[in-house]
């Protein structure tokens, strides 16, 4: 099948999160799988722009990628030069996935599939919920959905979710959809390993255990004030949040964990940490935890399970059923007494976290690889054409 995937971002770009990495372990695995597989993004990568060449194809892991340029708009990454191509190549194409929503890419390449007549899937990558919306440019995002996303989705042969909890917000919109289908995300392989190399302050955390790990993007939606808030509750083990800053959090959870009396028991790594460094961060947790507000996802929990990792998270997170069935870790409400007493459980029996962790590791092995995750959505494209 020849395979057409819109996003806004792509590799190299990696301030963005999870869905970047996981639109290109999909695209890589089906490209592996013998479909021509084609990216149509943009090169931009927050106030700068990507050094990618523009306009003309690159090849990354089997998968054919065209970046174009946003000069202006770039908040909605507004690419005329995408458009254009779109209108020139899209003709042919088996299916179209596009990977986002409020971004101009997205109504861009929706407009021209309609227009050829060529079946298209949504994934909207978390941010339909309202709970988002209502927290940051509400009335902006409501009446994007109004002019354009409802007519978008509504249009789409299938809308793509990768958890329940991320089709149960969907659903409370009140769409008039063709079909949703659930299909999660995957995992790449552990091609690195932890190196003596690591800057100081990833090195600073392997002489701090029991260690609870926060790893992902710094932002608001990930419940980093009430994840402080909750440790300051226990009597042991410390703290990292290591991440992206996103929103500029540092300053702030620096002066909240003064003001708790946890300075001595917290690390704060704010920047993207990737490869063996990475490697570096989760080999020297006990604990992961995802404390979110809302999370369609979690790949960030999926990747801890892979290491061996018990994992603590809020029912807001789209794996924590997931979590539930593997029996990899521990779902809580989102308050802060449990979110301090599942860190306490954990932190006081290495016993019970390596019975977790060890049912995690197998559990992903066995269902999450992208090698197991890209025929599933390969039979989603598939379908389209009945």
């Amino acid at each position: 099948m020849r395979l057409l995937h819109i996003t806004p971002t792509y590799l190299p770009a990696t301030r963005y999160g999870g869905p970047i990495f996981s639109v290109h372990g999909l695209c890589r695995a089906l490209a592996a799988r013998g479909h021509a597989v084609e990216v149509f993004t943009t090169s931009v990568d927050g106030p700068t722009n990507s050094a990618v060449p523009h306009d003309e194809p690159v090849m990354l892991d089997g998968v054919k990628l065209r970046y174009f340029s946003s000069s202006v708009l770039r908040r909605l990454y507004w690419a005329p030069t995408l458009a254009r191509a779109l209108r020139r190549d899209m003709p042919g194409a088996d299916a179209v996935h596009l990977h986002s929503v409020f971004l101009w890419p997205t109504w861009a390449a929706a407009h021209e599939a309609k227009r050829s007549g060529i079946p298209y899937v949504l994934s909207p990558r978390g941010m339909l919920v309202h709970e988002l919306i209502e927290k940051r440019h509400r009335r902006l995002k409501t009446a994007w959905i109004s002019l354009i996303e409802r007519s978008n989705l509504e249009a789409a042969s299938a809308v793509h979710m990768t958890s329940p909890n991320e089709a149960e917000a969907l659903a409370r919109f009140g769409f008039r959809l063709k079909r949703i289908a659930t299909i999660p995300n995957g995992l790449d392989d552990i091609v690195e390993l932890p190196t003596r190399d690591s800057p100081p302050d990833i090195q600073a955390l392997r002489g701090s255990q029991p260690l609870v790990l926060f790893f992902g993007r710094l932002s608001w939606v990930k419940g980093l004030d009430r994840l402080l808030r909750s440790f300051a509750r226990t009597t042991v083990g410390r703290l990292a949040i290591v991440g992206t800053d996103f929103d500029n959090l540092a300053p702030r959870l620096r002066a909240l964990a003064t003001e708790l009396g946890i300075a001595q028991r917290f690390h704060l790594i704010p920047r993207t940490v990737l490869g063996s460094d990475k490697e570096a961060v989760f080999a020297a947790a006990s604990v992961f935890i995802l404390p979110s507000l809302s999370e369609s996802f979690g790949n960030a929990a999926l990747e801890a399970m892979q290491r061996g990792l018990p994992a603590i998270v809020t029912r807001g997170v789209g794996i924590s059923d997931i979590i539930e069935e593997a029996g990899s870790g521990i779902v809580v409400e989102d308050t802060v007494d449990a979110l301090a007493g599942a860190m306490q459980r954990l932190l006081e029996n290495p016993n019970v976290c390596r019975t977790m962790g060890t049912s995690g590791l197998r559990h992903v092995a066995e269902r999450y690889s992208w090698a197991a995750i890209a025929p599933q959505m390969e039979a989603l494209y598939q379908s389209l054409q009945r």
